[in-house]
């Protein structure tokens, strides 16, 4: 199948965080492509860092503080962030490649965290009109993979998948965690797919 790999980073995991980063990557797991000429990044506009600082986990402040503060001065509105998909989406070469059809997400723990948070912001009719209702998260995938006895309990982790799977460390940046993403899944694909 084809999907849409994406990844976003925000100011925590909590119910009140802020999108900060974006990006997006077209993929085809049955030719084992990732598009990534097709692939878009760009930052969401947040509050300061010195405004969000109070509130934010220690994981946060330490790793994404310059994310925070390039978000704030260079990040989009909502508005322009539906934008941008939007005209992603209504691209040739992106409507092509998902054969008219309403792209499928796909990503690492998008059903905890990323679906969530875009539905918060963007609303769930326009997502539901952008997007496939069905959608494919590595995490979930991997937890049946450890279920199955395939993979070691702890490999739902995308920093010890990663690690497992030879690739390094995770970037926390959105395009490279998006690439990343779907290179995991192939390889996992290709270990245990047939």
């Amino acid at each position: 199948m084809r999907y849409l790999s994406f990844d976003l980073e925000a100011t925590g995991l909590e119910e009140n965080a802020y999108i900060i980063e974006f990006a997006m990557v077209p993929i085809d797991a049955k030719e084992r492509v990732i598009k990534e000429e097709l692939g878009k990044q760009f930052f969401v506009k947040c509050p300061s860092y010195e405004e969000l600082e109070p509130n934010l986990n220690p994981w946060v402040k330490e790793n994404n503080k310059e994310l925070i503060i390039k978000a704030h001065n260079e990040g989009v509105s909502i508005e322009d962030f539906k934008q941008i998909l939007e005209d992603y989406l209504a691209q040739k070469e992106i409507k092509e490649f998902f054969n008219n059809q309403r792209a499928v997400l796909f990503g690492k723990s998008i059903s905890a965290i990323d679906l969530p948070f875009m539905n918060r912001d963007l609303g769930w009719e326009w997502m539901n009109k952008h997007f496939h209702h069905r959608n494919l998260d590595l995490s979930c995938y991997t937890m049946g993979l450890i279920d199955m006895g395939l993979l070691e309990k702890g490999m739902d982790s995308g920093a010890k998948l990663m690690e497992h799977l030879g690739l390094g460390d995770v970037s926390h940046t959105a395009l490279e965690d998006a690439v990343n993403t779907a290179k995991m899944y192939f390889m996992l694909l290709d270990k245990y797919g047939k």
